[in-house]
């Protein structure tokens, strides 16, 4: 097989910062092979008005005109349920996007994880439209002395899964994804839920898996701050779950990249290093490496194409760019560092050689 189509590819889960960086990153979601992209909220002041999320979109159109772009707002408090409805009616937005304050970039006027009742009348509209909430699935960290209670980024997701649990319960037709699963015990979950799914029907609650992710273990990340990301790299056995989960053919399991760009100053200082990964220009190459490294290649465009834009309603009619992908087997070297401008920015395994480029037809 030297070529694969993918079709109308999509990485639910994008970050595209502002400024300068947005500038030089925005471009490269099409290099890496990307037609819908799902905008992450989280700016300084993060998006949670009208106004601010209709401007962002324009900003990220005019530098990537063939990218689909699908916004979120920020759940916090200045949210309203008639905000929500009117955002909804009017599509400016596809989904929310739920940070427990405090546990990556830029999380700080988030929520609190323990309690999720006050965002419940803005659940309730949500339910009612059809929109998405999009949950960073994390604790932050606690430390109590006591080993049930204490919470680290090890075992963060997994403490965090019960309100999870408990948000679908509640809110049992509410599209819910467990964003960048890092754990078997996520990927779990999302089996547990999804156990009665029917052949051929939409599932309600779903899990996204990064490229990073499938690549890491904790020792890679330790250490070593291009591979620092939240949630972090966990064991080899996680790891080993979320390649099969994303090469299983479930559609409850899709991409969503959370490349998380920052300037290489930002990576290499000796204090509060940034965490996030950057992948986009080279995303469905390191997404296909692993898939072809198993045998699951014909398993590949469910996972970055179908089984996304399903959950999410995207078709043909609701792109801006009708291009389909095909990954080719040609050779592909990340180089060590890359330069936009004044940016300098390391993409994931810088110097790595890999075997699959996207390409536009």
């Amino acid at each position: 097989m030297s070529q694969i189509e993918l079709g109308y590819t999509a990485d639910y889960h994008v970050h595209l910062r502002q400024g300068d960086m947005m500038n030089a990153v925005t471009p490269t979601i099409r290099e890496g092979g990307i037609s819908v992209a799902y905008v992450m909220p989280n700016l300084t002041p993060p998006i949670t008005n009208l106004e601010a999320v209709l401007k962002y979109k324009e900003e990220l159109q005019k530098l990537a005109p063939k990218t689909t772009f699908l916004m979120t707002f920020y759940l916090s408090r200045l949210l309203t349920p008639e905000l929500v409805e009117r955002a909804a009616e009017s599509g400016a937005i596809r989904g929310i996007k739920c940070y427990p304050a405090g546990v990556t970039t830029n999380s700080s006027a988030g929520v609190d994880p323990n309690n999720f009742t006050e965002f419940y009348p803005i659940f309730e509209v949500m339910q009612k439209h059809g929109l998405v909430l999009n949950i960073h699935g994390e604790k932050p960290s606690v430390d109590n002395n006591n080993d049930e209670e204490s919470i680290t980024v090890l075992n963060a997701e997994p403490k965090f899964l019960p309100a999870l649990f408990k948000i679908h319960n509640d809110f049992p037709k509410l599209k819910l994804v467990l964003e960048h699963c890092s754990t078997r015990k996520a990927i779990d979950a999302i089996y547990e839920i999804n156990a009665n799914l029917k052949e051929g029907e939409t599932p309600i609650v779903c899990g996204s898996i990064t490229a990073h992710h499938l690549f890491l273990t904790v020792d890679d990340w330790a250490g070593n701050p291009v591979n620092f990301c939240k949630p972090v790299a966990k064991l080899p056995e996680d790891r080993k779950a979320l390649i099969e989960a994303a090469t299983s053919g479930k559609p409850y399991f899709f991409f969503g990249s959370d490349s998380a760009p920052h300037d290489i100053a930002k990576k290499s200082t000796h204090i509060k290093v940034s965490a996030g990964v950057y992948t986009q220009p080279y995303v469905l190459t390191y997404v296909a490496e692993v898939f072809d490294k198993v045998g699951k290649l014909a398993n590949l465009r469910g996972f970055v194409s179908t089984f996304g834009n399903s959950f999410y309603g995207i078709d043909e009619s609701k792109l801006v760019c009708k291009d389909k992908c095909f990954l080719v087997k040609k050779p592909v070297q990340i180089p060590e560092v890359s330069v936009y401008g004044n940016i300098r920015v390391v993409a994931f395994q810088p110097g790595g050689k890999f075997s699959w480029r996207p390409e536009w037809h």
